[in-house]
């Protein structure tokens, strides 16, 4: 596929994709599922047939079931976001026993009014036809409903699509087992052996193609991290000392909402000292934060595509001597390593250079006893696809052009340490979300502050919320 430049802008958020009865309309469009579907196609091995599963609903508790998110590689090949479906693919035009000719399937669940009064209106036949662009869509529940008859969905897919077919699914069979409630005591290695399926072949496949992103997943995940940025912004201006760890990320997703955002990309994460040295910190249960840094990592998810930005401030306005000094180093190896984000560098080598200079800066500071000190201060990797995941699929070889990839040391030294206790329980990360261009690295997030003059220059500022005081629930 021939790649193409891309030249962005920041301007203000004034669209916000809503159509004039409120309903957001700047969703991919059909065409680009379309387009997808005829690469993987193009990728098949002759006499193949592709099969994705949409994700399953899961039940939360009782009678309450998770919000449901779909399954992101079935997204990116049909736009759908209903459950109970699924999506043949074939690598040579069919004919059925009318005459019409076809190359793939959309199986979907049937428009049902009385569920509909419950969960939503459900597209339907017409609507994947007319909305998603499928010639050839059909009721999933024919045959595949909660209480799946395993052997009917054996003679659909292997004796309809002849003994010479194989099959490629994007789904463990046993996890398909799981999702569609399929009566385990069919024997799902019977199937597996039958009809020959090749469980890698879907995951490479989409890999390599989702790596690289195209204008249109371009445009959204810029929308996605201005939001983000913008929750950052607002919430340094926003902080106080007396704010709670949920309150931080309550003022974060109140701007993700106001933007149209449907979910977060991932767990919001929300550290306040020692509590920033746990990587993937999500209890936010700190009452107070007082003065100490608050660790920040969070992303808003728009149509589907994730932001991930981190970034850390001092709750009071002010960096110490100490936290100034590890945070001037982890700003400095971002720095260097996002100048080797470059189409043809080695994606290993932004990691590697910023390691020396961390471990360069730790054994000025005597925070480590010698350069060459293995030691678990930066115990992360430092770079990752963002997309549909926020941990996209890659192969992580070389940069591409118009891949978008984030860039994230770390510095953490949690209580208990092996150094000077004036350094315990300071935790720095630092992530922006890199562009990857022809003219060098584009930084997306470049509006959020970063240097600890002008995150102390943000945090100076007056905000909206400063005057919003709820009752107080305890008098």
């Amino acid at each position: 596929m021939k790649k193409k430049s891309i030249c962005l802008m920041f301007v203000f958020l004034t669209n916000f994709g809503f159509s004039q009865t409120d309903i957001p309309t700047d969703f991919l469009p059909k065409e680009f599922h379309k387009n997808r579907r005829e690469i993987l196609r193009s990728k098949m091995p002759k006499n193949s047939v592709a099969v994705l599963f949409s994700n399953p609903i899961r039940n939360r508790a009782n009678d309450v079931d998770y919000v449901f998110h779909q399954d992101p590689n079935f997204y990116y090949l049909t736009g759908l976001r209903e459950p109970n479906s699924l999506l043949v693919l074939f690598s040579e035009k069919q004919t059925d026993e009318l005459g019409n000719i076809y190359d793939e399937i959309l199986y979907i669940q049937k428009r049902d009014r009385y569920a509909e009064m419950w969960n939503g209106k459900r597209l339907g036949i017409e609507g994947a036809k007319n909305k998603l662009g499928f010639l050839t869509v059909k009721k999933l529940n024919d045959f595949i409903v909660d209480k799946i008859n395993f052997k009917k969905f054996d003679k659909v897919f292997v004796q309809e699509f002849k003994d010479d077919y194989r099959d490629l699914t994007g789904t463990d069979i046993f996890d398909l087992v799981k999702s569609f409630k399929i009566n385990i005591g069919y024997d799902p290695n019977l199937l597996l052996l039958k009809s020959k399926i090749n469980v890698d072949f879907l995951k490479s496949s989409l890999t390599s193609m989702r790596e690289i992103k195209t204008i249109e997943e371009i445009a959204l995940l810029t929308k996605a991290i201005r939001i983000s940025s913008v929750g950052q912004i607002e919430v340094m201006k926003a902080m106080k000392p007396h704010m709670s760890e949920a309150e931080i990320q309550g003022i974060h997703e109140f701007v993700y909402k106001k933007y149209g955002v449907e979910y977060e990309g991932y767990p919001s994460i929300v550290g306040a000292g020692n509590n920033g040295c746990i990587l993937h910190y999500i209890e936010n249960n700190k009452t107070k934060v007082g003065n100490n840094l608050v660790l920040m990592d969070l992303g808003a998810e728009y149509r589907g595509y994730t932001a991930d930005i981190t970034r850390t401030i001092p709750a009071n306005g002010k960096f110490t001597k100490e936290q100034k000094e590890i945070y001037d180093l982890v700003l400095e190896a971002q720095e260097v390593g996002i100048s080797k984000y470059r189409i043809g560098t080695s994606m290993v080598q932004p990691d590697q250079v910023m390691r020396k200079i961390i471990n360069q800066g730790l054994y000025k500071l005597g925070i480590i006893k010698s350069i060459d000190e293995k030691h678990k201060y930066f115990p992360h990797g430092s770079i990752h696809h963002i997309g549909l995941d926020v941990h996209d699929p890659g192969n992580y070889h070389d940069f591409e052009e118009n891949m978008l990839v984030t860039i994230e040391p770390g510095i953490y030294i949690p209580k208990g340490s092996n150094c000077d206790q004036k350094y315990w329980g300071i935790a720095i990360r630092i992530e922006d979300d890199i562009l990857i261009t022809k003219n060098g690295p584009m930084n997306l997030s470049i509006g959020v502050p970063k240097s600890t003059n002008d995150i102390e220059k943000m945090m100076a500022k007056k905000s909206i919320l400063d005057q919003f005081i709820l009752p107080n629930l305890n008098e």
